[in-house]
């Protein structure tokens, strides 16, 4: 990923919470020689310098069974991001040269993922991922509300994937190479647009 220094991020800290606070990725992996892409949720657990990644894939996916083992994969997650038009910039009035662009944050996790078939890890997995993603309802459902048989079929048809993290790389460009100004228009117009999308990349704009 392209990272010029004023959008480089290397908090681990900082990077980790945007995989908790954004589970959704993209796992990309070479399949006999191709790339391909899955869009799976994923739980962070610890393990290693920076942690370990738990998701799991229908059975029937060859993801886990056709991918090269000695290929590292790159699992990308995508955090708040929005549309950035001139018009928010105060130097447009000045001098007109300002163009379009579009803020985002962003990580690519890159590591060796093992395929995991045993049923006692797939339900402790699937119990620690439906509590992480039930965790703020009001009445979180749970595993054990379904029943017991259906379970057992449920575990027999996926099969899961740990990925052992090696190495983060994470983006955040949010404006950060706009003078004082510009970062302030952008601000407000993001909160006029009056959507959960522009209100996030609102917030993630440094003062």
């Amino acid at each position: 990923m392209y990272r010029p220094p004023v959008f480089r991020e290397d908090s681990v800290d900082v990077m980790q919470a945007l995989i908790r606070s954004h589970p959704f990725a993209t796992l990309i992996t070479l399949e006999k020689g191709e790339p391909c892409g899955t869009h799976i949720p994923f739980i962070l657990t610890d393990g290693g310098a920076h942690g370990v990644l738990q998701g799991h894939v229908a059975r029937p996916n060859t993801i886990w069974s056709d991918r090269d083992p000695d290929t590292e994969v790159l699992v990308i997650f995508q955090g708040a991001n929005h549309y950035i038009t001139p018009s928010w910039y105060t130097s447009r009035a000045e001098h007109g040269k300002v163009v379009p662009t579009w803020n985002y944050d962003a990580l690519h996790v890159y590591g060796r993922m093992t395929a995991i078939e045993d049923p006692d890890w797939l339900l402790a997995h699937l119990n620690a991922l439906t509590d992480f993603m039930e965790g703020e309802r009001e009445k979180p459902w749970k595993v054990s509300d379904a029943p017991a048989d259906y379970i057992d079929k449920m575990v027999r048809a996926i099969v899961g994937l740990e990925i052992g993290i090696t190495r983060l790389e994470g983006k955040s460009k949010m404006s950060q190479n706009r003078n004082d100004a510009d970062r302030q228009g952008t601000v407000k117009g993001l909160e006029a647009e009056g959507t959960d999308a522009a209100r996030k990349a609102a917030q993630q704009i440094p003062d």
